[in-house]
């Protein structure tokens, strides 16, 4: 049995719930996973609970493994009372380390019995993170490696903890599939994708789709979907309309650290802000001059409390515009605010049709936002279901009243096509439009009459 559950759909993005037998709760996924430093901590664990709703967390057990002044209170007291925090602990097992500096001294068995005796709730092996576009053999080879790992892990005893299977391939698609097809079969209870965060730190959003999009069609509907390193606000709802659940963020604390101020727009730098743009705590008391001249500790955690605001709300944000029904709305919104990040969006549309898959078929009004909008799965569907219509004689689609020439009338929707009057007060055909349609509506409608016509070669169409 799954220990995740999709309670709602919107393309691919969900909102779930997904099981921690050890923490003896359910998380709400899209979920955001703070990033715990074990011996940095400038947001206490219990404030993220208390005064942000993490419900999890993510640190690193390598970090206490080899730390002296941690390892043994985190095998005395459990991780839980070491950090002083209620919800449900994920820990990573120093594959950043191995990605930094080349190597790290513990094995997968080892680090997993550690996870364990710490009193983890989501362990992870030692996968090895193949950074982008390494030569195709490297990438074969270490996921080769990763897949052995994750093996090793299956095969432990765990009891309730839950043990993550990180699916690495760098950026070739098939090898990511095939990764992800490989993890799945040994059952573990997360899939993280993995190595993904040189894309994301070189704006790659494109291509971090395809790595996604690739990885998704190995795994089955109700496997949990991490996005190791997503921490951006920004990218929060593209990854969730890719059918990521998952999210852990470090950059809340590294870009307070570097004076950086975060919002889901993009980045700005404290000394630029003259004012703040956000409503959080921090922003309702403080002006910009404020943080500006603050000593430096407060100030730095002063901006990672905006940052974990402005990143909770948007989660919170995502959620409710899955269930909704509007995400890809959402998703568009955020495109705008950065080209690179329209890219991204772009390419999300490419996979209409994977998208389209678990899309519901009645929501919230479509809203034609832009010369994209013809490429949403909506459109597609009712595009294939024009193929499937069975009509003849003539029919006049769009323009006046019928008369005697005609034997059916259909309106024309750009950008769906032709629509029979029994579909005319059917989502999505009850979109909102623009007045000032651009060419990309009209020729997305076209398609449509297009498909209408092939489906039915005796069918004449009088537009």
């Amino acid at each position: 049995m799954s220990n995740f559950e999709v309670r709602s759909h919107d393309g691919s993005g969900r909102v779930g719930e997904l099981t921690v037998p050890r923490a003896d709760l359910t998380v709400e996924t899209p979920a955001l996973l703070p990033v715990v430093n074990p011996h940095v901590q400038g947001v206490a664990p219990s404030d993220l609970a208390d005064r942000f709703g993490a419900q999890i967390l993510i640190t690193n057990s390598y970090i206490l493994h080899g730390s002296e002044d941690l390892r043994e209170p985190a095998l005395e007291q459990g991780i839980h009372d070491l950090l002083e925090f209620p919800g449900a602990v994920m820990t990573d097992s120093g594959s950043f380390q191995l990605a930094e500096y080349g190597d790290i001294e513990v094995t997968t068995r080892e680090i997993i019995e550690f996870q364990h005796e710490i009193g983890t709730d989501i362990a992870t092996p030692v996968d090895i993170p193949t950074p982008p576009d390494v030569p195709r053999e490297q990438a074969a080879e270490e996921q080769e490696t990763t897949q052995e790992r994750l093996e090793t892990a299956a095969g432990m005893d765990t009891g309730e903890m839950l043990v993550s299977a990180p699916i690495q391939g760098s950026t070739y698609p098939d090898l990511r599939e095939q990764a992800a097809r490989e993890a799945a079969e040994t059952g573990l209870g997360v899939y993280p994708i993995g190595a993904v965060v040189p894309l994301m730190n070189e704006y790659r959003y494109a291509d971090l789709v395809e790595v996604v999009v690739a990885t998704k069609r190995g795994l089955s509907e109700d496997a949990p979907v991490h996005l190791f390193g997503a921490g951006h606000p920004m990218m929060f709802a593209l990854a969730a309309a890719l059918g990521c659940d998952l999210f852990d963020s470090a950059a809340y604390a590294l870009y307070a650290r570097d004076d950086r101020y975060l919002t889901v727009h993009g980045t700005e730098h404290l000394e630029d802000i003259t004012e703040f743009p956000c409503a959080c705590a921090v922003c309702e008391e403080h002006a910009p001059a404020d943080l500006q001249n603050a000593e430096e500790s407060r100030r730095h955690r002063l901006l990672a409390e905006h940052n974990l605001s402005v990143s909770f709300g948007e989660m919170r944000r995502v959620r409710d515009a899955i269930r909704r029904g509007n995400l890809l709305e959402l998703v568009e919104a955020r495109a705008r605010g950065h080209p690179r990040m329209l890219d991204g969006y772009r390419a999300l549309l490419d996979h209409a049709r994977q998208l389209e898959a678990t899309d519901p078929v009645s929501k919230d009004a479509f809203f034609y936002l832009s010369a994209d909008s013809p490429r949403r799965p909506e459109v597609l569907r009712h595009h294939e279901r024009l193929a499937r219509v069975d009509v003849d004689g003539e029919l006049l689609v769009g323009g006046g009243e019928i008369d005697r020439f005609f034997d059916e009338y259909w309106r024309l929707v750009p950008p769906f096509g032709p629509v029979p009057p029994a579909l005319s007060d059917v989502y999505p055909l009850t979109a909102q439009m623009p007045d000032r349609l651009d060419t990309s509506a009209y020729e997305a409608a076209a398609r449509g009459i297009a498909a209408l016509m092939e489906a039915n070669p005796d069918l004449s169409v009088t537009v």
